[in-house]
C-alpha cells in the first residue's frame, strides 16, 4: 500500500530547512522501511540471539537486521531488552558523556517506558527516578515496562505537570520529552503524515511551552535539563529553547558528537548567547527523526534538600519500621539497606539511601507504582509477587525451574504446563536464565500465578 504523501506545508517547511539537494534525499528516505532496534537490559544480561548492528551512541542498543514477533520471545516479557527506537538512545550518550551525576531524576512524559527504562539503568542503585505520565491509560502501561524492567529504582506517577511545583530544585536531571507534532515518524507510522498540520504544530508549541514553564524550576542548582522532540521545525525546538532561556536561567551545554554518527548540530541563538541543538534526520542516521538540547542550570540556583519527617503520614502508605525493615531484608534475602511499606495488605521495598526524596515525592504526587512489590505475607511465610519475579532483587529462597520455549510460551499464556517431579511450593520459572514468575505445586495440581492482565493472547505469526 502506498503511502500517504507528505503534506505540502510540511515540505516548504523542510525545503526551507535542508535546501533542494538535500531535501531530495531526505523525502526519498521516508519511503524506506522503518528500522527496528532494541536496547538490552544491563542488569539482565542475556543474549539476544538474532543478526543486529551496535548502534554508536548506545553501550546497549542494536539494530536489528528484521523484525521478529516480540510478543512470542519470552525474553522480551522478562524485562531482559526493550524495543526503542534508536535515535532516542541518544539520551545514553549525554548521560555517559556528561557524566550526570545520580541523585533524583524525573522523566515528565515517560509513557510507553523507553527513556524512562534507560534513565533507570544509568541510574542502577546510586539514584531515584520519578517517571511520570499525564494520561492515565498510558501511565498503567508505563507502569507494566518499569515493573519488568525490574530495578526498583523508580516512582511512577499519574500527574500533570503544575504538580510538580513544590518541587522545586529537587532533580539533577529532568528529561522533557515533549508530545509534538511527530514529524520525525513519517517513516515508521505513515498515518502520522495525515494527521499533521500548521496549526497542529502551533498547537504542540503551546502545550510544549506550557510544559517547560513548569519544569524549568524543577532542576537544582548544577543539574540539567534534557529536551527532546521527534519532529523538525524550529516552532517545537529553538523556538522552546528561547523560550526556556527567557523564564529560567540556565547555561548552553555542548555535546560531543563524532562526524560519522550523521547527527547535525545547530546554534540556538538566544537572549543568553548560543545554545546547541542535535537533529537526527533519517537520511543520515539509521533511526528515526528527533531533537535534543541539553541545558545546566547555574550552580548557585536553588537546591531543595528535603529531610525525612520524624512521622510519616500517607492516606494509603503505612510504613514499616527501620528494625522491622530489617528483619523483612534478612527473611527475604535482600541486602539489609531497604525500607517497606505496605499497601492494603502488600508489601513494597525501596533503597534506604533514598528515603527523604522519596517520602516528599510521595506526599508531593498521585503515586502509580514504587519501588518492588515483594508481595504478600501470610503468617511466616510469602505469597510472592510477579513483581518480585521480574526484578532484579535475589530470590535466594525458592527452587527455580528452567523452561523450554515452548513452555515458557505456555507460561505467559496462563496455561496448563505439564511438569514431571518439580518440588513442592513456591516455584520461580525463567527462561535462558531469566525470570518470568512464579508457579505453585500443590501436590494434586500446579497453580500458574502469571498476572491475567500480562497475558499473551497471541498465538503465532
Amino acid at each position: 500500500m502506498a503511502k500517504p504523501k507528505l503534506p505540502e506545508d510540511f515540505k516548504k517547511q523542510m525545503f526551507a530547512l535542508l535546501g533542494e539537494e538535500e531535501f531530495a534525499s531526505f523525502a526519498q528516505s521516508l519511503d524506506f522501511p522503518a528500522k527496528t532496534s532494541i536496547r538490552l537490559n544491563p542488569q539482565k544480561r542475556t543474549n539476544i540471539d538474532t543478526p543486529k548492528k551496535e548502534i554508536l551512541w548506545c553501550t546497549d542498543g542494536f539494530i536489528l537486521e528484521e523484525r521478529p514477533s516480540f510478543s512470542l520471545d519470552p525474553l522480551w516479557h522478562s524485562g531482559a531488552y526493550y524495543v526503542q527506537e534508536s535515535s532516542s538512545m541518544f539520551i545514553d550518550w549525554i548521560l555517559r558523556s556528561l557524566k550526570i551525576p545520580k541523585g533524583v531524576f524525573l522523566d515528565m512524559s515517560a509513557a510507553p517506558g523507553g527513556k524512562s527504562t534507560l534513565l533507570s539503568s544509568y541510574l542502577g542503585n546510586d539514584g531515584l527516578l520519578v517517571s511520570n505520565e499525564v494520561i492515565q491509560s498510558r501511565a498503567q502501561i508505563l507502569k507494566e515496562n518499569i515493573i519488568k524492567w525490574g530495578l526498583g529504582n523508580t516512582i511512577v506517577t499519574n500527574n500533570d505537570p503544575e504538580h510538580f511545583d513544590d518541587l522545586e530544585g529537587l532533580f539533577d536531571c529532568v528529561l522533557v520529552d515533549a508530545p509534538c507534532s511527530g514529524e520525525g515518524m513519517f517513516r515508521k507510522d505513515p498515518n502520522a503524515r495525515k494527521e499533521w498540520s500548521l496549526d497542529n504544530v502551533s498547537l504542540c508549541s503551546a502545550r510544549q511551552s506550557r510544559i517547560l514553564d513548569h519544569c524549568g524550576a524543577l532542576v537544582k542548582g548544577g543539574g540539567y535539563l534534557i529536551y527532546s522532540t521527534c519532529t523538525f521545525n524550529e516552532k517545537e525546538n529553538e523556538d522552546m529553547i528561547g523560550f526556556l532561556i527567557e523564564e529560567f536561567a540556565f547555561k548552553p551545554v555542548r555535546i560531543p558528537v563524532k562526524e560519522e554518527w550523521g547527527i547535525r548540530e545547530s546554534n540556538i541563538e538566544t537572549s543568553e548567547g548560543v545554545f546547541y541543538g542535535y537533529r537526527f534526520f533519517p537520511h543520515q542516521v539509521p533511526g528515526e527523526g528527533f531533537f535534543v538540547s541539553v541545558l545546566k542550570r547555574p550552580d548557585d540556583s536553588f537546591s531543595l534538600r528535603p529531610k525525612r519527617a520524624k512521622d510519616f503520614k500517607h492516606p494509603y502508605l503505612k510504613e514499616i519500621r527501620d528494625n522491622d525493615s530489617e528483619k523483612l531484608d534478612e527473611v527475604t534475602g535482600f541486602d539489609g539497606n531497604g525500607k517497606f511499606y505496605t499497601l492494603n495488605d502488600s508489601y513494597f521495598r525501596i533503597q534506604k539511601s533514598l528515603l527523604p526524596e522519596f517520602e516528599l515525592i510521595l506526599r508531593s504526587l498521585n503515586v502509580r507504582y514504587f519501588g518492588t512489590e515483594i508481595g504478600k505475607r501470610k503468617g511466616g511465610n510469602w505469597i510472592p509477587s510477579a513483581e518480585w519475579a521480574l526484578s532484579t532483587l535475589p530470590k535466594k529462597e525458592f527452587s527455580t525451574l528452567s523452561l523450554n520455549r515452548k513452555q515458557a510460551l505456555a507460561f505467559l499464556r496462563k496455561e496448563e504446563i505439564k511438569l514431571n517431579e518439580i518440588p513442592l511450593g513456591w516455584i520461580l520459572v525463567d527462561y535462558e536464565g531469566q525470570s518470568l514468575g512464579w508457579l505453585k505445586n500443590l501436590g494434586n495440581r500446579i497453580n500458574n500465578y502469571y498476572p491475567k492482565e500480562w497475558r499473551i493472547r497471541k498465538h503465532s505469526d
